[in-house]
């Protein structure tokens, strides 16, 4: 593969993926089958950096995958394989810790890779934990997955537990985060939760892989509410290509296909709502089981031709990369 990026016009910054589960199951970023993310497809898709979540199977989840570990054994294994990815892939890619690393890896050829965490239960209640996620180059964490830990509660169908609110220690994490410029992203956390971030965050905080409940009625989406609170406080949206999240299904299972269009109404809705510094990408790539009209990362430049169509190039900029890269700087130290 020739060294750099791909000579594409739309450069990318995707606010979520769940890849490093492959790396931890012992698959290889350069040559993997199968998979939304490979080294190729992103080249081809004219990636300027990739968000790379550290997801944290537990419960069900984990019986599911078939994960024996402990959420600690896997969160060090899945950061070893990240990091193993990284060093066999350094002519191509490159870890970024701040906004300048995105732009100085672009000028000089390569992707960036952006280490986040979906799911702070191995923080454990210890706010020294933050700090060391901070350490290990982690710059972005989603409070919860699908299942309470020491900082909150997930969403829920359930009304009352979905405005169950964050725990003493989740707001303590979140000032800490916001001290040392980690992201704090509220995909997956509770509406109680969520509004106890707006409350009390002190920095932007980004939804890295939601979509809009006004046009999908799941809980995992977000509420005008919700999407007018993160623009006005500087944040992003990154869309998630998640068929249900995108419409109605009636069985998610063998009604999978997603369109540009459908992609593009949600996109429409956030800016409308929240503003044009407000939506960008957060496909859940290896995390979701969509049949996409382009579909993958290496088709992206079809989505975002599309994007272009609809909202002009600048506004396409802003959605695809400008508005992440923006938010990031404003976070990051």
């Amino acid at each position: 593969m020739e060294k750099g990026i791909g000579n594409c016009k739309m450069n990318i910054i995707d606010m979520h993926c769940d890849t490093i589960m492959h790396f931890y199951d012992g698959e290889h970023l350069n040559g993997m089958e199968g998979t939304h993310i490979n080294l190729e497809k992103l080249v081809q898709g004219n990636c300027l950096a990739q968000c790379f979540a550290i997801f944290i199977p537990t419960n069900e989840a984990a019986e599911h995958h078939g994960i024996t570990d402990s959420p600690e054994e896997y969160f060090d294994k899945a950061y070893a394989a990240y990091l193993r990815e990284m060093e066999l892939c350094k002519d191509t890619i490159r870890p970024a810790y701040k906004a300048e690393d995105i732009l100085k890896n672009h000028e000089a050829g390569f992707i960036s890779s952006i280490l986040t965490v979906e799911d702070g239960v191995t923080l454990r209640g210890r706010i020294e934990n933050v700090d060391k996620f901070h350490e290990m180059g982690v710059r972005m964490v989603a409070l919860t997955w699908n299942f309470e830990n020491s900082l909150g509660f997930p969403q829920s169908k359930d009304p009352e537990k979905h405005m169950l609110g964050l725990k003493p220690f989740g707001i303590e994490a979140v000032l800490r985060m916001n001290e040392i410029g980690i992201a704090v992203d509220v995909s997956h956390l509770s509406e109680g939760g969520f509004w106890d971030v707006a409350r009390h965050s002190t920095k932007p905080f980004a939804a890295s892989h939601s979509c809009c409940r006004s046009l999908s009625d799941v809980s995992r989406n977000l509420t005008d509410d919700q999407i007018r609170a993160i623009g006005n406080a500087g944040g992003t949206v990154g869309v998630n290509f998640a068929t249900n999240f995108l419409r109605p299904v009636t069985d998610w299972k063998t009604d999978r296909f997603v369109s540009c269009d459908i992609v593009i109404e949600h996109l429409r809705h956030m800016m409308d709502v929240g503003g044009k510094d407000l939506p960008a990408l957060g496909s859940d790539y290896d995390g979701m089981g969509a049949e996409m009209e382009w579909r993958d990362y290496g088709g992206y430049q079809m989505l975002t031709d599309r994007i272009a169509d609809a909202f002009g190039d600048e506004m396409a900029e802003k959605i695809c990369w400008k508005n992440a890269l923006r938010m990031f700087n404003d976070i990051w130290k």
